[in-house]
């Protein structure tokens, strides 16, 4: 009899393609897979319905949804807004478990129900629940740091939401018996707060593609800028884009992929060469962003959490063949030193050196064309799931035989 494995989300499958991989890794290598996620937003939940339906394992959504499950919906925010206003507010660590995400008391409750052979949490509204139902159940259980949660919305240790996601870690990741992170810096911050965790790196990289770098330009052809995230807003470093492009004397055309409201789009000025599109099914992501040459990964160095973070955006620019032209944040930094020939860093706070790294590119097409080939060919030869699943399931199969 196959053994059972259950991964709790505080999101969507949709939202988390992190989660989706491990999910489908342990499906194919014969594990019966059960998923709990909660609901986010209704685009995600109309992304969803096509994804399960192409997936070996089975979900089960928790703590309702604002149109199909209204009531249970209502309730979880009821529990949410009040755990918050007490945990924060008044500082009683008793209800951080329920007030660390609006799913997180139903999570609880779902995971409960089932018996499994492992618990995997993911996000950090997931994790009281994994511990909880691998206690109840004499389980093993193990979490998954894609973030480093206590500083993803500021480094102020007085904050509330600092010393929340503080009491949920110093709880919880103390009692899992194994815990992976989306990069090695992540995974050295939490090796430091748990030296007994002994954290392992896991990056936020994707299947091997049968993509090629894309064809050559010529001079007068304009160098086509790409970036993507599930909602394009204020704070992840589009404006110092902007204002880099203004130091430039046209010859690029810049492309956002996400859900952006009109606010902030009127807010970034249009000057003719922003194209906005809406947000494609993750799996199609790669070949959407073939079409383009130079992928922006733009991260900020404050709060900490973004300083040492690797999103799946610089590995998905690798994977569709673009050029990288990255913030100088530690973890970009130590990335683009291990490859450097698949692109340039910029410092984070200045728009000048943004603005030379991309008119480096627009004068040399030769170096674009090998930057894109440097890319593509390190996603295939290292920075793909194919290796990091294999570290993935040898975690996963010592874990449950322990």
């Amino acid at each position: 009899m196959a053994a059972k494995i259950v991964i709790i989300t505080s999101g969507q499958p949709s939202l988390n393609p992190r989660m989706v991989k491990e999910a489908d890794t342990l499906a194919q290598h014969g594990y019966d897979v059960l998923v709990i996620y909660a609901y986010w937003n209704h685009w995600a939940t109309k992304t969803d319905e096509q994804l399960l339906a192409s997936k070996k394992w089975k979900a089960v959504r928790a703590a309702g949804h604002p149109d199909q499950n209204a009531v249970t919906y209502f309730i979880s925010r009821v529990i949410f807004r009040v755990a918050a206003a007490l945990a924060k507010k008044f500082r009683l660590r008793y209800f951080a478990d329920a007030a660390v995400a609006r799913a997180s008391y139903f999570l609880q409750v779902e995971a409960k129900k089932h018996h499994a052979d492992l618990y995997i949490g993911h996000n950090l509204g997931a994790l009281p629940a994994t511990v909880k139902a691998a206690k109840k159940h004499q389980k093993p259980c193990g979490f998954d740091a894609e973030d480093f949660h206590r500083k993803e919305v500021t480094d102020d240790e007085t904050d509330a939401d600092v010393i929340l996601k503080t009491w949920v870690e110093d709880k919880y990741i103390p009692q899992v018996n194994y815990l992976t992170a989306g990069s090695p810096q992540i995974a050295a911050a939490y090796r430091q707060l748990y030296p007994l965790s002994n954290p392992q790196t896991l990056l936020n990289v994707f299947n091997k593609m049968t993509l090629t770098a894309g064809n050559d330009k010529n001079d007068a052809t304009p160098i086509k800028l790409f970036w993507f995230s599930q909602t394009v807003g204020p704070g992840r470093g589009l404006e110092n884009v902007i204002e880099s492009l203004t130091m430039l004397d046209g010859g690029f055309e810049l492309h956002l992929l996400g859900y952006c409201d009109n606010r902030f789009k009127q807010q970034l000025r249009d000057p003719g060469y922003l194209h906005f599109h809406a947000p494609v099914h993750p799996d199609e992501l790669p070949f959407f962003a073939s079409q383009f040459d130079i992928g922006l990964a733009t991260e900020t160095s404050t709060p900490y959490n973004r300083d040492i973070c690797l999103t799946n955006k610089i590995f998905t620019y690798m994977q569709a063949g673009l050029a990288v032209v990255a913030s100088n944040t530690t973890a970009q930094t130590a990335l683009l030193s291990t490859y450097p020939a698949v692109g340039k860093l910029y410092q984070n706070t200045a728009a000048r050196s943004l603005a030379d790294a991309l008119l480096f590119y627009q004068q040399n097409r030769q170096a674009l064309k090998e930057a894109k080939e440097a890319s593509i060919q390190a996603a295939h030869e290292n920075l793909n799931w194919e290796t990091e699943s294999k570290k993935f399931l040898t975690i996963i199969k010592k874990t449950i035989t322990a």
